[in-house]
């Protein structure tokens, strides 16, 4: 548990990116969302079978109470439409699963948007930030839909970041939209080339990256 002062590093990454998009004097725009909230459980915690309404009007069945930061995603995800944005990025350390599937050298990719996915594998190429695209099949979406709500917030172990992501596609609908699983590379247990042990700042660099080549 003490490794959790690290799941807010998609939060960190949005502030880390608007810190360097000002370094470099860039003039486009660009929204940033943070999701925060205090993870301790309390009276008023949520259980695993709770039903919770979301800003969408869509209702979350509660299977994993610490499937809990997609959650705060789903709202932030369904607020981001008010912008009316060219393109949605989202990072988070999402799952454990990502880690099982790519280590620690490659956060996971997932969008429904081929051109958006195209572009960022282009940029992570020229940055030396690693992603890899898992795949969002139909039949990703239909193992988080619920009998009792809208959707859940976990399907189990099977294709675990895949489903992830297809739970948070279910609230950004109609928006050229990619997700980041960055947990297995937000921070490291010992140093490696250019990053510390800690915090690795992932996903800042390919943020200002795709910035840069989406044009001012």
């Amino acid at each position: 548990m003490e490794d959790m002062k690290f799941d807010m590093h998609g939060s960190a990454t949005v502030f880390g990116l608007f810190y360097a998009l000002h370094a470099t004097g860039y003039k486009g725009r660009v929204n940033g969302i943070t999701c925060m909230a205090e993870n301790m459980p309390s009276a008023g915690a949520y259980r695993p079978g709770d039903i919770i309404n979301t800003y969408s009007g869509k209702t979350i069945e509660v299977i994993n109470t610490d499937a809990e930061g997609r959650l705060l995603l789903a709202d932030a995800l369904h607020y981001s439409r008010r912008f009316k944005p060219d393109a949605v990025v989202d990072m988070a350390t999402l799952t454990g699963a990502c880690v099982i599937a790519l280590g620690t050298h490659a956060s996971g990719l997932m969008s429904n948007d081929k051109s958006l996915a195209r572009q960022l594998l282009k940029v992570s190429a020229d940055c030396g930030e690693r992603i890899w695209e898992l795949p969002l099949f139909d039949e990703y979406y239909k193992m988080v839909e619920s009998k009792v709500a809208d959707v859940r917030n976990s399907s189990g172990r099977d294709a675990g970041a895949s489903t992830a992501g297809a739970f948070l596609g279910h609230f950004i609908k109609g928006v050229p939209w990619a997700h980041l699983d960055i947990a297995g590379t937000a921070w490291r247990q010992a140093p490696l080339g250019y990053q510390p042990r800690g915090a690795t700042g992932a996903g800042v660099r390919l943020m200002v990256e795709l910035a840069l080549s989406m044009g001012a």
